[in-house]
């Protein structure tokens, strides 16, 4: 079986040398596997996305020297695939309609889980108009129709899933056509990859995708969760904090391939650091 890794950033900003980083990681793997680096954008958040920094996120990873097998998959381009996984769940009856806001969420809420305030199930059982409403999974059903599951962590070993710690999940939103978690998944499956390599925030999440990989009957790659590059107060780089961008070193004549380098061979910028990993918790 070919070893084939992806990377897929978000346009709603420019990437950083966080972004660099996890970009590296994803290549190096498959290149010393004989294998193949793919390329995906995320590209579904209508409020946040933006078109005109696909090219710029391509020129960095050119300039960086990591260059992709096969052309670039467009999340945006999905839809129909999306839409068809949130069928199939309504016909499981797995889903629910829920038209509570955000403010109404953090109210009701008691417990929190690793994406925030647990949704306390206020519409589970009530007759919700499914016009505009965000769609839910019922997470104690999927769970009991899943069963026990595991998946593997090349850093961490095997794992128990127990994605019942996120509760009712939003899958299908309102203002966007699939949550992270289902379109995510969906697309690991349809680009045949094997090995998810990703940062340390979203080990928990794994969680999630494999159950969704049960309920859906899709393939289960192995997963690589990488420390992250993290600042002096130990919060990971963020475009929302205005971490320097790839862009501006790129446009300024500074060398890519050398950066990459660089970061392969942990000399970071001053300041900058690898967080914990896998087993590593302060």
């Amino acid at each position: 079986m070919t070893v084939r890794t992806r990377f897929a950033p978000s346009p709603n900003g420019l990437l950083h040398l966080g972004h660099a980083y996890a970009a590296v990681v994803a290549h190096d793997l498959a290149r010393a596997r004989g294998g193949e680096f793919l390329v995906r954008i995320e590209d579904i958040d209508g409020t946040r996305s933006r078109a005109e920094l696909i090219p710029e996120i391509l020129a960095d990873l050119e300039w960086l020297g990591l260059h992709r097998d096969g052309p670039v998959l467009h999340q945006s381009t999905r839809l129909a695939a999306y839409a068809e996984a949130g069928e199939r769940l309504k016909a499981m009856g797995l889903l629910y309609p829920c038209q509570c806001t955000r403010s109404e969420v953090l109210a009701a809420a008691r417990q929190s889980g690793p994406d925030g305030p647990l949704y306390p199930g206020t519409c589970r059982e009530r007759a919700v108009d499914p016009e505009g409403a965000a769609w839910r999974l019922d997470m104690a059903k999927a769970v009991a129709l899943a069963g026990p599951l595991t998946w593997t962590d090349e850093l961490a070993g095997v794992q128990q899933a127990d994605p019942q710690v996120f509760g009712d999940i939003v899958l299908l939103r309102k203002e966007a056509p699939a949550s992270y978690h289902l379109a995510a998944t969906v697309d690991d499956a349809a680009q045949g990859i094997t090995l998810v390599t990703r940062g340390m925030d979203l080990f928990q999440s794994t969680r999630v995708h494999r159950l969704l990989q049960a309920l859906l009957d899709l393939p289960v790659p192995v997963w690589h969760h990488h420390a992250l590059l993290v600042e002096p107060d130990g919060r990971k780089l963020a475009k929302r904090r205005g971490s320097p961008a790839l862009r501006d070193l790129r446009l300024a004549g500074a060398d890519g391939t050398a950066l990459a380098e660089d970061l392969r061979q942990g000399r970071l910028p001053a300041g900058l650091s690898l967080g914990h990993g896998v087993g590593q918790q302060a």
